[in-house]
């Protein structure tokens, strides 16, 4: 899901990696035992929490992280390694293990949201695979979680694949679903992986025919009156007015893409009113964001279109994660750079929670040592993801990753929910060992 048969993901990496892979060949260390984790060392600014993205697309672009003939001789022509680097490289097949955060999972500073287990030359080939995948799709799936909570139970559209790379478009409708968007305009992403697509016309249908009537009357015609009418190509007045002649009262929308969208669906609600449809519903896009969507609350909006904002992360285009090695046959190492300190050793977490299910810290230990006590109401948080280089049974799905947004957001204090700047939701608590 999400990676193309036969399509190999091998040289969607960073040069570095192979010539560290050459060096340790050479050296003897490509096969002492490593743990890699991925982290963010703190939540992108204004942000209370983070939520995981892209866990099963990794996953699967390490199963397909394999060089094929294309990509040994890509690395031979441009000298990237030697010969016996590159006839390691032919017979690489990831054999480790990957445990970590399943998607949907809010995470934290320090969250060990990744974990892959294996030889040095296993693990460190794919840091920029993982990284690349997971910062963009938690990025935004954060992002996308502000703007279902501020929406309060208004569906959203997801259409941003007009601002944003095509692959990407696909990677953020998916994560842009399992925030809570009900549907997306991407039929790719509708094909990758079974989200539910939803779409009508643009202006540009309206201005191809010589007036709006005859525009709103063949697009009824082709689609039923439960359709979506683009009203605010001309004037909008009109526009609803002609709308509900051409479909009648039992027109499906209309949609409102431009200006002070909140003004405008007031006075598009009462017109719609006075005109007999009071079961046509109102949909808004243009520019919108999570502050847009809280702003909009109280007018009589049904549903969103969002785009530019979601596929751009809301102003966070990446959660700032790394790919940190923490141990070495066993012995915890950790960087000291100033700004960039890591600690060594593998580690887990757990979430501790109030009997009423309220969130109260995130408990990060290391695995080597002495767990604390799981309470009632506690939980880990890492789940395997790959054992000896095979994906586990019964990974969770889109609608099981759906469902773990929804209960992790209603977990959080309600000071955690806040859109403006603040300490994350819950503090993250380091035990010593």
């Amino acid at each position: 899901m999400g990676v193309r048969t036969g399509a190999s993901t091998a040289l969607l990496t960073d040069h570095y990696e192979l010539t560290m892979l050459a060096a340790a060949l050479a050296d003897g260390t490509a096969g002492r035992h490593c743990v890699f984790e991925t982290f963010a060392r703190r939540l992108p600014d204004g942000r209370r929490y983070g939520v995981v993205g892209g866990t099963r697309r990794v996953v699967d672009a390490i199963a397909a992280f394999r060089f094929g003939a294309d990509e040994l001789r890509h690395l031979r022509e441009t000298s990237v390694v030697d010969e016996a680097t590159l006839a390691w490289l032919a017979d690489y097949r990831f054999g480790g293990d990957v445990d970590g955060y399943p998607e949907g999972e809010l995470y934290f500073p320090g969250s060990p949201i990744l974990t892959v287990t294996g030889t040095f030359a296993d693990a460190v080939v794919l840091e920029t695979v993982v990284l690349s995948i997971l910062n963009h799709d938690s990025a935004i799936l954060s992002a996308g979680a502000r703007m279902v909570g501020a929406a309060n139970g208004r569906p959203i559209i997801e259409m941003g694949g007009r601002r944003t790379h095509e692959r990407a478009a696909t990677a953020s409708a998916r994560a842009g679903y399992i925030a809570g968007f009900a549907t997306t305009s991407n039929l790719e992403a509708g094909r990758d992986f079974g989200i539910p697509t939803s779409g009508t016309c643009a202006h540009a249908f309206t201005l191809l025919h010589d007036d709006e009537r005859a525009a709103f009357a063949a697009q009824v015609s082709a689609l039923g009156a439960d359709t979506t009418l683009l009203v605010d190509t001309y004037d909008i007045t009109r526009g609803i007015e002609l709308a509900v002649e051409v479909a009648g009262t039992a027109l499906g929308a209309i949609r409102i893409d431009s200006g002070d969208v909140g003004v405008l669906a007031r006075q598009a609600r009462e017109q719609l009113d006075g005109l007999g449809a009071r079961q046509t519903r109102i949909v808004v896009s243009g520019d919108l964001d999570e502050y847009a969507i809280a702003a909009l609350r109280a007018e009589p909006v049904d549903a969103y279109g969002v785009g530019t904002s979601l596929v751009t992360g809301s102003g966070a285009p990446t959660a700032g994660m790394v790919y940190k090695l923490v141990e070495v046959d066993g012995r915890p190492v950790a960087k000291r750079s100033s700004h960039k300190e890591s600690l060594g050793g593998r580690k887990l977490a757990l979430r501790r929670h109030k009997p009423t299910g309220t969130a109260l810290e995130e408990v990060i230990f290391q695995a080597g040592g002495t767990a604390p006590e799981l309470g009632e109401h506690d939980r880990l948080l890492q789940i395997p993801l790959m054992r000896g280089g095979q994906a586990v049974a019964d990974l969770p799905t889109l609608e099981d990753s759906r469902g773990r947004v929804r209960s992790g957001l209603v977990s959080l204090p309600w000071e955690g929910l806040k859109l403006s700047a603040g300490e994350p939701a819950i503090p993250t608590v380091h035990l010593e060992q």
